[in-house]
């Protein structure tokens, strides 16, 4: 899908650039080139395919949800810069 340099102007005004007539030229073929393949893809047949699918078979989550220990304030705050009694401090930011 080859974009128009006006469609080009419109993307770059949303997206607030300030692009130059080279720029417009370049980023308009990289934009038709993407939209070329987005529209390649749109051609596969996804029927069949639930959404939630992948290529490589992955486990479900990345370990077993279980309760622990926590970890404790003083462990917790070991590196911290700044403390008060059993939380983080930070500076104070009023605009």
């Amino acid at each position: 899908m080859k974009l128009t340099a006006q469609q080009v102007g419109h993307v770059a005004k949303l997206a607030r650039l300030a692009l130059s007539a080279e720029e417009e030229a370049r980023f308009g073929a990289q934009l038709s080139n993407i939209l070329d393949a987005v529209d390649t893809l749109k051609q596969v047949d996804t029927a069949g395919v639930p959404a939630t699918a992948y290529v490589l078979p992955m486990p479900p989550h990345a370990r077993e949800d279980r309760v622990t220990e926590h970890l404790g304030a003083e462990a917790a705050l070991a590196n911290a810069p700044q403390t008060v009694g059993t939380s983080f401090a930070i500076p104070k930011v009023i605009e």
